[in-house]
């Protein structure tokens, strides 16, 4: 059976309101969660960008569900950091953890200093990062001199086992590009079409493990409350590739968006007052392959959602009703 794991979203909800939103999913029936990992939020309007590393342990403590999150290796986090967070998580929390990584976005990584690599640079650094991170797992003292710099790095706590990294990826060539090392595939909702080739580009060239979904959705009472949530709050992240990588601050988003009407939501966010909407959609997600679909309402509020969720879809979904 699909994994239906909901999704926390730190720059948009203060991380304690979010603790308290993860302990709800789970109450409600979800399987599973997974975070982002932003120094920024994409909009003034968001106005959050809690920790997310030091919100995990507090989450995988308060819940028994596992836990992903987003990272970006190679800039902002040195990938030596990151193996460090990810192996005592999971040697806290054996099998209830995983990271999935990928080549990341200007706003948060630019604090650094160090200016805003190519794409094909970002690739090969994120590359790069992987393989450190793995021998770092793997116990073994770490030097390395490339588009990152190790020196005789060690980790003295490990997990019996690494947790899973896997590979995130909006495009086919991405896909096809990350099958060579990564432990699982991770994209967000697009059309069908476009979703079927990632997967079959993903799983051609070799690639292993579990294929996950992030899904943004907006529920309300009415469709027009449910669009004005996302019109309020996911305006600024409606844009494809290159722009959403190469904007590199709020006030750059919030000026981007501000000719994208709530129409334009409806291409990049689910948005229906409708339950039974929730299960058609799911359910033809999961029959494209995905083991996982991590479900993210894009409002603040997140309690209505959840509840919602909990009574009138999960149930459906895992008792085949219609």
């Amino acid at each position: 059976m699909t994994v239906l794991g909901f999704h926390a979203s730190h720059e948009q909800v203060h991380p304690s309101a979010l603790l308290a939103a993860v302990q709800r999913a789970e109450q409600a029936g979800f399987d599973a969660a997974m975070c982002s990992d932003h120094f920024v939020p994409w909009s003034e309007r968001q106005g959050e960008s809690g920790f997310a590393w030091s919100w995990l342990g507090s989450a995988l403590q308060a819940t028994s569900m596992s836990f992903g999150v987003v990272n970006a290796p190679g800039q902002r986090y040195h990938p030596a950091i990151v193996a460090q967070a990810a192996a005592t998580l999971e040697a806290m929390y054996p099998g209830r953890f995983w990271v999935a990584l990928g080549s990341g976005e200007a706003a948060n990584e630019h604090i650094t200093g160090g200016g805003w690599p190519r794409k094909d640079l970002r690739n090969a650094r994120l590359r790069e990062c992987v393989d450190i991170i793995r021998a770092l797992l793997r116990g073994e003292e770490v030097s390395h001199d490339g588009l990152v710099s190790v020196d005789r790095a060690r980790l003295w706590t490990l997990p019996d086992s690494p947790p899973p990294l896997i590979a995130t990826a909006v495009s086919v060539a991405t896909a096809e590009w990350a099958a060579e090392w990564a432990d699982g595939l991770a994209t967000i909702a697009q059309p069908p079409e476009t979703l079927r080739r990632m997967v079959d580009a993903y799983r051609s060239a070799g690639g292993r493990g579990p294929l996950v979904l992030q899904m943004h959705v907006s529920y309300a009472q009415t469709d027009a409350e449910a669009l004005a949530i996302a019109h309020d709050q996911w305006r600024s992240n409606v844009f494809a590739p290159p722009l959403c990588w190469d904007i590199d601050s709020v006030a750059g988003f919030d000026e981007a968006s501000k000719h994208v009407t709530p129409e334009d939501l409806r291409t990049s966010v689910f948005v229906s007052p409708e339950p039974s909407s929730y299960v058609r959609q799911l359910r033809e997600y999961a029959d494209l392959g995905f083991d996982r679909i991590y479900v993210h309402h894009v409002g603040q509020e997140q309690s209505e959602f959840i509840d919602m969720f909990g009574e009138h879809v999960l149930p459906q979904l895992r008792s085949g009703a219609t």
